[in-house]
């Protein structure tokens, strides 16, 4: 089982080789809170060509959470203020360690993926580090006060714990922004694997409220110029978690930018439109190699 190790935290990840030429690996970073399950597609789509790495973000799947043991006892209230004002995660911190990742895996150059807050650990990544040969970008942000926020009833809702539910009812409840709701309502059978895949490795809710804090302290919006690899960015127009607008701001900043805009498209575009989001991603790094 393939595992890095940074400040005594075990971050795990998937290393899958391909057949391919000897191409520059990918490297798909999750979500906040979410499993590997998030890149199946994409991870089948380019698996022929090229190696795939996929690490668990610290705190999901067979990561260590690398938080103080008391946090997960306290009050749910009292935990979220800890961990936004102390004991939390960074961007920083999340950065460091995709790099011990790469480093023992022992690779030299690699194409990032990176969704939601796993776009924000691509671009510190990208800025600090060395091993990043593209950028992907999809529904994420700079972060900083010129980006747009998420909306505060979007964030109620994925952090809302409805009376009496189960934890499945609560997985969905949370999950409903990041969907458009014609694809919920005709993928049933799709939505319940994915709240099964969910149960089985996405994050606690300590691990995904440090995750959170990583979130709303990350700032790179005057740092982007550092940025010196090809980087598409991709996003929905109906994103309802973090507005459209950050695509655009994105593009402005990173010199070296394209920007894909999915009409109609949710938080989770790139599950909805698999298929065409999957060419998109192909196509770009194969100019890139």
């Amino acid at each position: 089982m393939p595992q890095a190790t940074r400040d005594g935290v075990s971050i795990y990840y998937e290393y899958e080789r391909s057949d391919g030429d000897g191409r520059s690996p990918v490297v798909f970073v999750q979500g906040l809170g979410f499993g590997r399950w998030m890149w199946r597609w994409q991870r089948e789509a380019v698996a022929d060509e090229y190696d795939v790495i996929a690490p668990d973000n610290r705190g999901t799947g067979r990561s260590d959470v690398g938080l103080p043991p008391l946090v997960a006892r306290l009050p749910g209230t009292l935990r979220g203020l800890v961990l936004l004002k102390l004991a939390g995660y960074s961007i920083g911190g999340l950065a460091a360690d995709l790099e011990a990742v790469l480093d023992d895996a022992g690779v030299y150059d690699a194409h990032i993926v990176g969704a939601s807050m796993g776009g924000m650990i691509a671009q510190r990544y990208a800025i600090e580090y060395s091993r990043a040969k593209s950028l992907t970008l999809f529904c994420t942000s700079h972060g900083g006060p010129d980006a747009a926020p998420v909306p505060d009833e979007t964030q109620e809702h994925m952090f809302d714990t409805p009376d009496g539910a189960t934890e499945r009812q609560v997985l969905r409840h949370r999950m409903r922004p990041a969907f458009n709701d014609r694809f919920t309502n005709r993928n049933p059978h799709l939505i319940d694997r994915i709240l099964e895949w969910r149960l089985e490795q996405d994050a606690d809710d300590p691990a995904r409220e440090a995750q959170a804090a990583a979130v709303q302290g990350f700032d790179v919006s005057d740092r982007l110029e550092r940025l010196r690899v090809p980087t598409l960015v991709c996003h929905g127009t109906n994103d309802e978690v973090v507005p459209v607008t950050n695509a655009r701001l994105l593009e402005e900043k990173i010199r070296d930018s394209r920007l894909e805009l999915v009409e109609g498209g949710s938080h989770l575009f790139f599950i909805e439109e698999a298929d065409a989001v999957s060419d998109l991603l192909r196509s770009f790094l194969d100019e890139q190699d």
